[in-house]
């Protein structure tokens, strides 16, 4: 598993990303973070130079993640997770003392996806548009991730092109029917660690009032970010390092 390692000593922040994301989505957020403690990235698996074609659901990947913990020695984190990679911060469960959730509604139950993107998950189909979609479709499909009218670094797209066409299946099928049998806000209840979710009031995926509700109602602490959609992380590293740092 691909990761870097930056900073030392406590708090430890461990920065995962979401579907077609890499260590990069949070090139905004690592350097304000390791002024304050330690920041650990990681390319999950199916993403990045981690690549791989299994163990794509949240369990598999949380497990990859606790063994380069074990690996360098990592007891406790501060799990940061945007999108899918909020999955994977829940799914730590003890190896994680607080618990930052961006971007990620409990379920699919009111999710919005951008058209077409259903047909990146048929098992034939799928891998053919991921390796021929041109540049100009990927950049339409990731605007999206953003506030309308925010214009995102054109070195972002290549997470798409490092990301195993096996992974939208995962996110888009396997991931459905695992949040509706357990969606997040119940694990965010029954872990029971300070968790706090950050949502953008644009975000396209996720309506962030109905969000906000499912997760104040089982005592998370929930910021909106008001200047931002899908991925505040990378549209305001600021306020978002702000509101990591009040956990």
């Amino acid at each position: 598993m691909y990761f870097r390692d930056e900073g030392r000593g406590r708090p430890v922040f461990l920065l995962l990303h979401g579907f077609s994301g890499s260590v990069r989505s949070f090139d905004a957020v690592a350097p304000r973070l390791v002024e304050h403690g330690r920041v650990l990235r990681v390319d999950l698996r199916g993403h990045g130079r981690t690549g791989g074609h299994d163990g794509l659901d949240a369990e598999s990947q949380a497990a990859a993640v606790v063994g380069v913990l074990d690996q360098l020695g990592i007891d406790r984190v501060t799990a940061v997770g945007h999108s899918y990679g909020a999955d994977v911060a829940l799914a730590l469960g003890g190896r994680a003392d607080k618990i930052v959730i961006i971007s990620q509604a409990p379920d699919y139950s009111y999710a919005t996806f951008p058209a077409g993107s259903g047909l990146l998950a048929l098992p034939v189909l799928g891998p053919l548009l991921h390796r021929l979609a041109p540049p100009s479709a990927v950049r339409r499909a990731m605007s999206y991730a953003f506030a309308p009218g925010f214009e995102f670094d054109p070195a972002l797209l290549q997470g798409h092109a490092t990301t195993s066409p096996a992974v939208a299946r995962a996110v888009l099928v396997d991931r459905r029917e695992a949040l509706a049998r357990k969606p997040l806000d119940e694990r965010v209840r029954d872990l029971g660690v300070p968790t706090l979710v950050i949502l953008g009031r644009h975000d396209r995926f996720y309506d962030c009032v109905r969000t906000a509700e499912r997760y104040r109602a089982v005592g998370a602490r929930v910021e909106i970010v008001e200047r931002a959609g899908h991925s505040p992380q990378v549209e305001q590293p600021g306020q978002l390092v702000d509101l990591v740092l009040s956990l």
